[in-house]
């Protein structure tokens, strides 16, 4: 995300909606081609506006949720108000077949803005979703890391263990009265096996409760209703 470039097209629709916002006002004055000649301007600055939001939503797919959530509440609050705007002027026609045609502009200019409005919050909730599950995956990761790590150094110190029972080994070759000595290598030896035992069963345990979460999280965001 480019933050000057949101920027930019913040400000671009900002100054189109206070052109916007000032037509039906003029349009309720006018009569015949001339108030035709300003609805067709009013749409094309509408269409202008709609296309600047969308930029704008381009722009907030590679934000932080913490900056992109508050904005995409913003922009549905922008497309509400040219809603707003688009049924003002269509309400401005004059009696009879215009009156009618406004009417039924209008109720397609709303079911539009409403269809708009429920995809941008599916868009939301979809964005969530995702950030959910890549977070859930980064955490499965660093414990995967980490379970391969301990088990590398378990793997070191079960070596050098062995590496030192060979040498007990050779000094009770050479040394007579060493068996009470080596007797105690023995039982540490064993109490370390049984630790190394434990940590990777407790490592193990921690990768499954994780994954438990993770299906919990999917079912929360995506199944539960």
């Amino acid at each position: 995300m480019s933050s000057e470039e949101f920027e930019k097209l913040h400000e671009m629709y900002k100054s189109l909606y206070e052109e916007v916002k000032l037509i039906p006002e003029r349009a309720q004055r006018c009569q015949g081609e001339e108030r035709k000649r300003i609805v067709r301007d009013f749409d094309e600055r509408v269409s202008e506006a709609e296309e600047v939001l969308q930029g704008m939503e381009q722009e907030l797919f590679g934000a932080p949720s913490s900056f992109r959530t508050p904005m995409s509440t913003k922009i549905r609050l922008y497309r509400r108000d040219l809603a707003k705007l688009q049924r003002d002027i269509r309400l401005s026609a004059t009696p009879g077949f215009s009156s009618h045609l406004g009417d039924s502009r209008q109720g397609i200019y709303t079911a539009q803005n409403d269809q708009s409005t429920h995809l941008q919050s599916q868009r939301a909730l979809l964005i969530q979703g995702t950030e959910s599950l890549n977070n859930a995956s980064k955490s499965i990761e660093r414990s995967q890391q980490i379970a391969a790590e301990t088990d590398q150094i378990g793997t070191d110190i079960i070596e050098e263990l062995g590496e030192q029972r060979e040498q007990l080994d050779r000094t009770r070759d050479r040394l007579v009265h060493t068996g009470e000595n080596l007797s105690r290598s023995r039982k540490i030896l064993r109490a370390m096996s049984r630790r190394l035992v434990t940590n990777k069963l407790l490592l193990s345990v921690i990768i499954i409760m994780e994954l438990a979460i993770l299906g919990a999280v999917v079912y929360l965001k995506f199944f539960r209703k």
